[in-house]
């Protein structure tokens, strides 16, 4: 079952970097942003991280925790969260549990060719554990702003 606007998020437990193991329900009281991206250390998903890292202190600001997820590997995750000195986790999601239940492995196609993959997307829980927002198919350039703009506004609702 996929997650549904406005509905609770059902518990999910994952392994992240720095050795973290995130639940869900241990996040309540804050807010979760959850954004899915195809690959480690790509044009448009480094972009999306250091947007997401270079607002992460506005995001704190309104109660937000951020967390990207991809399928990669945990080694890869670490050094590209490095590289990038992003301030927050990478979920690793290779079994793409986490991209199911969000809805996000999909059949996309490449210059004519079909496979499945992560559409970019980005969920925004509030700090009940309930649904608030989503965007599918993100365009990266001015989607993070747009998610602390959301962010912001249900904080302060």
């Amino acid at each position: 079952m996929t997650v549904a606007l406005n509905a609770p998020v059902a518990d999910f437990t994952a392994q992240a970097t720095s050795g973290q193991q995130v639940q869900l329900s241990a996040l309540k009281g804050k807010q979760v942003v959850i954004y899915f991206y195809p690959k480690d250390a790509t044009p448009g998903c480094t972009t999306e991280g250091q947007g997401f890292r270079d607002l992460h202190g506005d995001f704190e600001a309104a109660n937000t925790v951020i967390f990207g997820v991809s399928m990669d590997d945990l080694k890869k995750h670490e050094s590209f969260k490095c590289k990038q000195e992003f301030p927050f986790e990478l979920i690793s999601d290779p079994e793409h549990a986490l991209c199911d239940q969000f809805g996000v492995y999909q059949l996309k196609k490449n210059y004519g060719k079909e496979y499945m993959g992560i559409v970019r997307s980005t969920f925004l829980i509030d700090a009940e554990g309930v649904l608030r927002q989503e965007w599918r198919n993100v365009r990266v350039a001015g989607h993070v702003e747009a998610v602390l703009n959301a962010a912001q506004a249900l904080h302060n609702a």
